[in-house]
């Protein structure tokens, strides 16, 4: 059975606190598995949340500030001490590729592992799987940074009444669903559209055209939400969101599941997060996300 799930590892921005750990999230997909923005601490994040090296097959970095990027030379490590079985990619900002080198090979240790160094250039499609096409889009925050997008392809539902109705039943579903027709009746006509699914991560960037693409259509968006409203001029000025602008981008984008994270340390109370969000006009699903919680993505409609 497939699982799509969203583990959170933690959820401060550039200082953790005692109840959160720096950024880190792994996105459970079918048999892939994407570890998002490893910070300092995140090995033993994944061992607290039940997330095994064997779970990893990318990783995606938003940008090498140490809130994001620190906790990549355990992983890789970790990733080759156990000997992950699969080759494992690796995606970030390629002008931050002597970050990515330092950390790499912060210490020694024997590679066991293929880890495929597939740094993001520009806005565009960074992989193709059976599964999702993987794309990024560039954010607005003093250091380059790109957020990520996975979009799973359409399909159809085969409805079983109307299969029924015409006669179609066993191998004859496979052949019309490979041919599109079958015996005069076609594959729109016992069928309907299935949409697919689509995940969006965004991280430190102000309000941006890059937020709203990688926002449009999500069944999940998680997008960092640092600072409270009325500290906005703060947020500009360092380059990240408010709690109501990451919600606006989400109402703007339609998004069905909200998740807020990459909280400052200045706020002691999650919650005045939430109500912002609300406030801002956001009214679908909303989790203010937690150090080890497991967040599911959306059912389909």
């Amino acid at each position: 059975m497939s699982v799509r799930e969203l583990v959170v590892l933690g959820t401060a921005s550039q200082v953790p606190t005692r109840h959160r750990n720096h950024n880190g999230y792994l996105l459970r997909w079918d048999t892939e598995g994407l570890l998002f923005d490893p910070g300092e601490g995140t090995q033993r994040q994944m061992l607290r949340a039940g997330v095994a090296a064997h779970d990893i097959t990318r990783i995606c970095v938003t940008h090498f500030h140490g809130d994001h990027s620190l906790g990549l030379a355990g992983v890789i490590q970790r990733i080759n001490l156990d000997r992950v079985p699969h080759p494992v990619a690796a995606h970030y900002p390629l002008s931050g590729q002597r970050f990515f080198d330092r950390l790499r090979y912060a210490t020694a240790y024997r590679e066991t592992v293929k880890l495929r160094e597939e740094p993001v250039r520009a806005d565009g499609v960074l992989a193709r799987t059976a599964g999702f096409v993987l794309e990024t889009r560039k954010l607005s925050h003093p250091v380059e940074a790109y957020g990520y997008r996975l979009t799973e392809p359409d399909g159809r539902r085969m409805l079983p009444d109307r299969l029924a109705a015409h006669g179609i039943a066993g191998p004859d579903v496979g052949r019309l669903q490979r041919e599109g027709v079958l015996g005069g009746v076609t594959l729109d006509e016992v069928s309907e559209e299935r949409r697919g699914q689509r995940f969006a991560f965004v991280m430190d960037t102000r309000e941006c055209k890059g937020v709203d693409a990688l926002a449009e259509g999500c069944d999940m968006l998680v997008i960092e939400s640092t600072f409270l409203d009325e500290d906005a001029a703060l947020a500009k000025d360092y380059g990240h969101l408010t709690a109501g602008q990451a919600a606006r981008a989400a109402v703007n984008g339609r998004v069905r599941h909200l998740v807020l994270t990459h909280f400052s340390q200045r706020y002691p109370d999650p919650e005045l997060f939430a109500r912002q969000a609300r406030a801002a006009g956001f009214d679908g699903e909303l989790t203010v996300a937690q150090d080890l919680m497991r967040v599911p993505v959306p059912r389909r409609r």
